[in-house]
């Protein structure tokens, strides 16, 4: 816009624009000389923005006067524009009408001195020309504009129209939207190079009008979004290019024909959808053009017919036809099931029914066999009818009858036997031959048969037949004769089933004396009447009673087995007769059960009971009960008959016999069947029947024959002794509390009593306690219990514990205190465990009262020690976390580390030394580290001290100074000190006149140094700089300014002005040129930028590529070893499953073994839980009778205790007077054994002291005979074989034999040879001898209850290790009761040694009554015949020694005092039995009286006592 005329351009104005011809407008731009004054709010900084309105000043300067001009651009070309066709810039661009509005004029001033209105007149706006550039807008679309439509042609040139020749295949005004039929794309404008031309649509020549849809553009991948409008031709979709419903693709029709959709051919009532069809061929959805989709159960090209299984096609049918409501079971197969109209379904054989769901009559059990059903098969006896349940075939069955066929008896029923209506003849009226069917072949039935003479007649009474019909008679007979033989004949008369009928049998034989034995009287039904045996169905029954021969068994006593066709057919023919099945009806004192067998009503018997209900007791047997029947069992010797009183089961005695079952003696008598007398020395007058051992000795006696005395007493009780037994004074007697021994015996020589004490006990009266015992027993009721030392004692040491107060005086273990109950001072542990322990305290660490003499105590039961202040530790041996310095009598110290400059609060235990942070340093790190100086909370500097010059690394912590050596100094005293010269480090000394002068030029350096900060103060503060002459008006106005006002300018001052002003300008456009510029600059700089971010991003992310290429990489090498590997481990994979799959097969194999072994495993570890769970020491005490009674008493209650059982004073409680267990007998045989044991060592003294005196007797054998001669008349006893010696006549006659001996001591053993009493007679002897090994025998049953105690505690200990994971809830129990046992076992130990030792003091008996007797037999000038038998038995060189019966003992060798000699026991046939003496010793040795190869006996020698052990070798 041009301005003409001396007019100024305008102050103020703005450029509007309107799109709409004119109705709206919008602001442009608005131009003023002052925006901020003008136009408030209208910024006038461009922000880049390019459709900001803004306010510009460039053009609106009072300069030029004239021909000025305002351009104004609608896109500033300092602002990048991205897309010029967005709507923002179309919207900007977009112009129909323009608008200048002037809104202020340009003054020269003279307004301000005139304020009229006329002044301004001469003031105006002169618009030159106006200029508008522009073009038509067609969006790239056209290459010229023509005049609108009606429009006068303009003949202006370069005149712009407004209507587009549009191109592309676009219209409108300005091209903007695509023709018709053109709208595959989107509308778009030209852009460059691409023109984005409108696309025709596709509709296949089906439809001429179209439309662009964005939703179809964008789903087909910005491809193509035309939308097809009328498609015809049958056609539709978006390209015409789909058949409509019920029409189809043609296969051989172009698409673009118009007779591309032919019509679907489907029958409407079987096709989907009313008669659709598919629309076009489509593999992959499985539709093919014109094909019907049928409905669910119909077929065919068209749907026109039913599917095979359907029936009745119909258009209301959602499925077209209807199923055949078949049975599959009961349809033929191989065809259609059904009719395709009607719907009727083709049955099997026995199958009927519209669907062919039900069997025909008779037959059940639907199924898909041949023909569909099967018969019922119901038991023609056991069923009502043959007619079954069609859905399981159950029969009706008759009472008690079950199965499916009715052929099955339930629980409590039976059958009935053809034979079942049995009359037995056996009755009180008629003689009865009882019969017992033990050992021979039973040919009858009941108890046995009726005796029935010649002639006589047997009648029958019949009054239970169940069924009318036609019965053979069957008698049942054996002639008592075999020779003999019998006919009878029977009458019967029936009247209905009923009537009674009574059957009359007559019996005739050839022997009219004999008589005839009959068993019964049997009904046989005729079967063939039955109904089951007539029609068609009965022939195979009948074939099978034929073919069986089933009627014969029934013909014999008793019936064989049937077998199971006949037993079938018999169980039919019962239900028959008796409309049922028949209760069994089982005695129940006399069956095991209340069932019977099926066949036959047999019921389970009891033993020694017999009948089909169990209710009468066997021949041989009586006592019918509960229990059933006991057997006779009479004695052969002692009764008449083996049949005895059916009730109370007493058998028939001979005379001198008594007893049920007369196996007994008279009263006082023993030894059935050779009873004699019994012989118990006038204590009791009865014996055992059996054994002839004595029952209830009185007077305190004991034994077989009541002749010794009991344990607690002693004397010799033998009848005709005349001697008492008497009770023992240890120190009390039996009975009574100060009682405390077991036994006690006289001795020999001293006759005084010698006690054998009780446990806990010693002394000759048993009067004080034992070592390890204390208690009072001097007094009455005073006791000994064990030392209470927690056996921590020694408890054979007498001065281990107090004998009176039972203090501990020697504990062991470490242990102390009256019960050594807990450990000595310093040491520490479990006392009752014997783990006391010392003490490791340590004494740095553990207070000092606690300690003395360099040892610490402890506490007792831990071992903890009494730690000093913040000492931690069992053994107070450390500091306790963040404490030093162990050892210092307060405890351990703080550490006292620096809360922020340590590492944590800990530190050294030792040195104390925290760990410092890094530039920290000192014991607590307050200070800064080693070699360093400075405020640690501010900086720590290195010191950097020079080694030649410092003494020390380190320098002084506050200033950081060295600690220099002499003629050094500096910081870091790496120079020379002043004073001193050369060169560091060869610093000597200065001159002496270095003092003098060295003040004097300090003080002159002090002043130089003032006089230099005064020049600097004296520049600091000088004069401002004068300021510039143009720039300097002389502090008032400008010269061409007045008071007054404008002061009127010359022409130079004018025309300096407009060159001013012209500069100005030209300084004004250069600025905007410089601001363009930099605007230019500034854009470049910032796409450098974007360029410059884009290639860093392009950059890191080809880095995070290289990274994963590189990953990558190694990815593939990784996969390639790993593929070398596997490779490599193929073969061994192979191994692999191949060892896998035969582990499978072998787990296969053996799983059924292993789960039946486990499930075995499971069985067994339950049984022995319950058999743990049922140990109870109770019931061993019941069965075992350890202490002598039974354990089902509590231990105060049972008199002998029990293997639990503790008294009062914590003993343990188990035996007493008149115990019999196996505790106290062995006790009792054990102190028999040391009785016998101290007899046998007082008599080998004597013995040794006669054989010592022997060599010194002088007196010969004819001085001693009148001595020998006298004994048997003071001994008032004779014998057969001259067997009177004495016990001690072996010393006898070897002190006869000889010389040297005094009278005083041939006189001393005279009168003990004639105070000993022997054997009257050899029968005596073997009666002495019996009743010793009878003796011996009984003792053995102590052996028996050993070894069931052993066994039993075997069997504990067996559960106890089965069920040990399952019983740890009585663990403690199980404890006790092992301990019980194992104190059982001790105790058993000790009384089987001790009864082998009485053994072995019995046969020493023997032994020395035989030596007597062979003695005797040796002094005897006479041996007799018997004599002569055994000398014959001994071997050469050998002397017959004794003899009796057919034993004899003979002795040879040439030992001296016994060394070596040879002992030979021979028998009287000849066969010598050799002992050997052991070498070196004195004793006996000899074997046992069988025979056998058992070496027994002791040996007194090298002043001990021992058993032999090695075997003897016979020697022949």
């Amino acid at each position: 816009m041009g301005w003409d005329g001396p007019t100024f351009r305008p102050a103020a104005m703005l450029v509007e624009r309107s799109a709409d011809f004119g109705h709206s407008w919008k602001v442009y731009r608005y131009f003023a000389y002052n925006c901020s004054k003008l136009f408030p709010g209208v910024p006038g900084q461009p922000s880049g923005l390019v459709d900001e309105v803004l306010c510009d000043q460039r053009y609106s300067e009072i300069e030029p006067s004239s021909h000025g001009e305002v351009i104004f651009k609608v896109l500033d070309p300092s602002i990048p524009v991205a897309d010029p066709y967005s709507p923002d810039i179309q919207d900007l661009l977009r112009v129909t009408n323009l608008r200048v509005n002037l809104t202020k004029l340009h003054t020269l001033g003279d307004n301000l001195l005139d304020s009229r209105r006329e002044v301004l007149h001469k003031y105006y706006y002169a618009v030159d020309e106006l200029v508008l550039r522009g073009s038509c807008f067609c969006h790239g679309h056209a290459a010229h504009c023509a005049p609108a439509p009606g429009a006068p042609t303009s003949s202006v040139p370069g005149m712009i129209h407004g209507r587009c020749v549009c191109e592309h295949h676009t219209q409108g005004l300005n091209c903007e939207r695509c023709e018709d039929f053109y709208h595959d794309l989107p509308w778009r404008p030209a852009e460059g190079s691409s023109t984005n031309a409108c696309r025709r649509c596709d509709c296949n020549e089906h439809s001429q009008r179209c439309h662009f849809d964005m939703a179809v553009f964008l789903a087909t991948g910005n491809s193509s979004g035309a939308v097809c409008d009328g498609c015809q031709h049958n056609t539709m979709g978006r390209r015409c290019h789909l058949c409509k419903p019920f029409y189809y693709r043609h296969p051989r029709s172009d698409i673009r024909a118009p007779t591309a959709c032919a019509p679907c051919d489907c029958d409407p009532a079987g096709s989907l959808d009313g008669g659709a069809c598919d629309g076009h061929t489509d593999v992959a959805l499985g539709m093919i053009a014109g094909q019907c989709r049928c409905k669910e159960n119909v077929a065919g090209a068209r749907c026109d017919r039913c599917r095979h299984g359907a029936y009745g096609l119909s258009h209301g049918d959602p499925q077209g036809c209807q199923p055949c409501r078949c049975d599959p079971r009961g349809t033929v197969a191989g065809s259609s099931p059904c009719d395709p109209i009607s719907g009727d379904c083709y049955c099997k054989r026995f199958v009927a029914g519209r669907s062919c769901s039900q069997c025909v009559p008779e037959f059940w059990g639907l199924s898909y066999d041949v023909g569909g059903c099967r018969p019922c098969a119901c038991d023609f006896g056991g069923a009502y009818n043959n007619r079954c349940s069609m859905e399981d075939g159950a029969c009706p069955c008759r009472p008690h009858l079950m199965g499916r066929q009715c052929d099955q008896v339930q629980p409590g029923f039976f059958c009935a036997p053809l034979d079942y209506y049995t009359y037995e003849a056996e009755r009180p009226d008629v003689e009865e031959v009882a019969r017992d069917g033990t050992g021979r072949m039973v040919t009858w039935t009941g108890s046995g048969f009726a005796r029935v003479r010649d002639g006589a007649g047997l009648t029958f009474r019949v009054d239970d037949v169940p069924y009318p019909m036609d019965y053979e008679l069957l008698l049942r007979y054996e002639p008592e004769v075999s020779a003999a033989t019998a006919t009878a004949t029977a009458r019967t008369a029936w009247h209905g089933p009923d009537a009674t009928s009574p059957v009359t049998v007559v019996v005739t034989q050839r022997h009219p004396s004999a008589f005839i034995l009959i068993d019964s009287l049997v009904l046989l039904p005729r079967v063939s009447e039955l109904p089951g045996f007539h029609g068609a169905e009965a022939a195979a029954r009948r074939e099978e009673l034929e073919r069986y021969r089933c009627l014969e068994a029934f013909r014999m006593a008793p019936p064989h087995p049937l077998a199971q066709a006949c037993a079938r057919l018999v169980c039919s023919v019962s239900a028959l007769l008796h409309g049922g099945a028949l209760p069994c009806q089982c005695d129940p004192q006399g069956s095991r059960s209340s069932e019977c067998q099926a066949q036959g009503g047999q019921c389970e018997c009891k033993p020694h009971v017999l009948g089909r209900r169990c209710d009468r007791c066997a021949p041989g047997s009586y006592g019918f009960g509960p229990l059933g029947c006991s057997p006779c069992a009479c004695s052969t010797e002692g009764s008449v008959s083996q049949l005895c009183d059916a009730v109370s089961g007493q058998c028939r005695c001979q005379p001198g016999a008594v007893g049920r079952q007369c196996d007994q003696c008279q009263p006082g008598h023993w030894g059935f069947p050779a009873c004699r007398p019994c012989q118990c020395n006038g204590h009791t007058e009865e014996c055992d029947p059996q054994t002839g051992s004595c029952l209830r000795c009185r007077d305190h006696t004991a034994g077989r024959h009541c002749e010794r005395c009991q344990d607690g007493y002693y004397g010799d009780p033998v009848l005709g002794s005349g001697q008492q037994c008497r009770p023992c004074p240890c120190p009390g007697y039996p009975g009574t509390r100060h009682y405390h021994g077991s036994a006690c015996h006289a001795d020999e020589e001293t006759h005084h009593i010698v006690c054998l004490c009780a446990p806990g006990y010693a002394g000759p009266r048993c009067d004080r306690c034992s070592p390890g015992y204390f208690g009072t027993p001097e007094m009455e009721g005073g006791v000994c219990r064990p030392c209470q030392c927690n056996n921590n004692i020694d408890a054979s040491d007498p001065g281990a514990c107090d004998p009176r107060t039972g203090h501990c005086l020697r504990c062991l273990y470490h242990t102390a205190g009256p019960r050594c109950a807990h450990c000595q001072p310093g040491y520490y542990g479990n006392a009752l465990q014997r783990s006391c322990r010392r003490c490791s305290c340590d004494p740095r660490g553990t207070l000092a009262s606690h300690c003395a003499a360099g040892t610490c105590t402890c506490d007792r039961s831990s071992g903890t020690c009494a730690c000093r202040p913040n000492v931690v530790g069992k053994s107070c041996d450390r500091c306790a976390p963040h404490f030093w310095s162990l050892g210092g009598p307060g405890g351990c110290e703080p550490c006292g580390c620096h809360p922020t400059r340590a590492l944590h609060p800990a530190c050294e235990t030792v040195t104390g030394q925290c760990q410092c942070r890094p530039g920290f340093g000192g014991r607590v790190c307050s200070q800064c580290q080693e070699h360093h100086w400075g405020d640690p909370e501010r900086e720590c500097r290195a010191c950097e001290c020079e080694p030649l010059g410092s003494e020390s690394p380190q320098c002084e912590q506050t200033s950081g100074q060295c600690q220099c050596r002499p003629g050094f100094g500096g910081l870091r005293c790496d120079r020379c000190q002043r004073g001193y010269q050369e060169a560091f480090p060869r610093c000597s000394p200065c001159h002496p006149c270095f003092g003098r002068w060295d003040p004097t030029l300090g003080s002159l350096r002090d002043g130089l140094r003032r006089l230099g900060a005064q020049a600097r103060a004296l520049r600091e503060g000088g004069s401002v700089p004068p300021l510039s002459p143009r720039l300097d008006w002389g502090g008032g106005d400008p010269p061409f300014v007045t008071q007054k006002g404008l002061r009127p300018l010359s022409s130079p001052q004018r025309m300096e002005l407009d060159d001013f002003w012209k500069q100005l300008q030209e300084l004004e456009q250069h600025l905007d040129q410089l601001a363009q510029g930099d605007v230019q600059h500034r854009g470049r700089l910032a796409g450098l930028s974007r360029e410059l971010g884009g290639l860093n991003r392009t950059a890191s992310h080809l880095q995070i590529l290289l990274k994963s290429y590189r990953s990558i990489l190694a990815s593939v090498e990784d996969s390639r070893k790993a593929e070398a590997v596997v490779n490599g481990t193929a073969s061994k994979l192979k191994a692999a499953q191949a060892t896998r799959q035969a582990a499978e097969r072998v787990l296969r194999q053996r799983g059924d073994a292993f789960r039946r072994s486990t499930a075995a495993a499971r069985k067994s570890l339950r049984e022995a839980q319950k058999r743990v769970m049922g140990l109870s020491v109770a019931r061993i005490n019941e069965k075992v009778r350890i202490c002598g009674a039974p354990g089902d008493l509590s231990c105060e209650q049972a008199p002998c205790g029990g293997a639990l059982c503790q008294d009062s004073a914590g003993t343990r409680h188990c035996g007493g007077m008149g115990c019999a267990g196996a505790l106290p007998i062995s006790a009792r045989a054990l102190s028999s054994a040391h009785n016998a044991s101290q007899q046998l060592e007082v008599a080998l003294g004597q013995l040794a002291v006669q054989r010592r005196r022997r060599p010194s007797c002088g007196t010969s054998s004819a001085e001693l005979r009148p001595s020998w001669q006298v004994a048997p008349a003071r001994g008032g006893h004779t014998g057969t074989a001259g067997l009177s010696a004495p016990t001690l006549s072996p010393p006898r006659a070897r002190v006869s034999a000889e010389e040297g001996a005094d009278p005083g001591s041939i006189e001393l053993v005279a009168r003990q040879v004639l105070n000993i009493s022997l054997p009257s007679s050899p029968g005596r002897i073997q009666e002495l001898l019996r009743e010793m090994r009878e003796s011996i025998g009984q003792l053995e049953g102590v052996d028996a209850v050993l070894n069931s105690t052993a066994q039993g505690l075997a069997a504990a200990r067996g559960l106890l290790a089965q069920g040990r994971d399952r019983a740890e809830g009585v663990r403690d129990e199980l404890a006790g009761t092992q301990r019980a046992l194992e104190v059982a076992r001790a105790q058993a130990t000790a009384a089987g040694s001790a009864l082998r030792s009485a053994r072995d003091a019995i046969r020493v008996a023997e032994s020395r009554v035989k030596e007597v007797r062979g003695t005797g037999t040796a002094g005897t000038p006479g041996l007799g015949e018997q004599g002569q038998r055994c000398q014959h038995g001994c071997g050469v060189g050998m002397v017959l020694w004794a003899c009796w019966g057919q034993w004899g003992w003979c002795r040879g060798g040439t030992g001296t005092n016994g060394v070596g000699a040879v002992e030979s026991k021979a028998d009287a046939v000849g066969t010598p039995r050799v002992a050997r003496l052991v070498p070196g010793g004195r004793g006996w040795c000899a074997l046992r009286a069988t025979g056998l190869p058992r070496l027994w006996g002791w040996h007194r020698g090298c002043g001990g006592r021992r058993a032999c052990q090695q075997p003897v070798p016979v020697l022949a």
